[in-house]
């Protein structure tokens, strides 16, 4: 899908300008081979910032936009991202069961704007992202969640291996909604802190986080196409949680 323009900026100037007054980048993309001194500094404030960035052919920056760009181009996200540490820690506080969504590699902005939509329907307490290979949160995907991405917290994590034992050190069980099981997913237990696990519309959940979970659910299929869109799987085992969460 075509990145929308009005959340693009361009320029490496304009691009540290923007990481230092506290905007939040969505992705960072800096031509290969450049390597002058404001390009060293761009790379140096991103780096500082935990901005994700991919190194590309200037080709693809032509593509994007056919105005000086100079090397870089960034997207600007349509939220500011939420500390998970400090969200476990509220709903530890105020007496509840945490109770997250973790997305692995899902890209599509509809899908995601939907799930955001249906999370923050639900009352989840926050979507947890890998900083690489997720779908943009720009003003499609805050367009799509009906506005929902205003109030859901999103947490960008550098490393969802890392984040997946920081849950279950935290006392989360980590439930995987997938098909490689025999268990339904309406014989899971949710009446528990749990972060519910889905994959990309691709491939399904990572191999390595499938191993780290704790309970996998299937949701039963009866018709000849034997796969559901990823948002309506996960508003499926969000509400069969909520359900059972009373």
């Amino acid at each position: 899908m075509k990145e929308n323009q009005k959340d693009l900026i361009f320029g490496i100037r304009a691009i540290i300008e923007s990481i230092n007054s506290g905007k939040e980048i969505d992705k960072l993309f800096i031509q290969k081979g450049l390597h002058n001194d404001l390009m060293k500094e761009l790379l140096k404030v991103a780096r500082d910032h935990h901005v994700p960035m991919s190194q590309v052919p200037i080709e693809k920056l032509n593509r994007l936009t056919r105005k000086n760009h100079q090397g870089a181009i960034a997207f600007i996200s349509a939220i500011r991202y939420a500390s998970l540490d400090n969200i476990i820690d509220h709903v530890y506080q105020e007496g509840r069961e945490p109770f997250f969504i973790i997305l692995d590699r899902v890209t599509d902005v509809r899908n995601f704007g939907a799930i955001a939509r249906t999370a923050e329907c639900a009352g989840l307490d926050g979507i947890i992202i890998p900083s690489r290979g997720s779908a943009a949160i720009n003003s499609d995907a805050m367009k799509t969640s009906a506005g929902a991405l205003n109030y859901i917290p999103v947490c960008r994590v550098d490393n969802l291996k890392n984040t997946i034992t920081f849950l279950k050190e935290s006392g989360i069980q980590i439930m995987a909604c997938t098909e490689k099981t025999d268990q339904s997913i309406y014989e899971t237990n949710f009446n528990q802190p749990v972060a519910v696990l889905l994959g990309s519309e691709e491939d399904g959940i990572s191999p390595e986080y499938l191993k780290m979970t704790d309970m996998r659910g299937r949701i039963p299929m009866n018709g000849k196409i034997d796969s559901l869109n990823v948002s309506v799987s996960a508003a499926i085992a969000i509400y069969e949680a909520i359900r059972q969460r009373g």
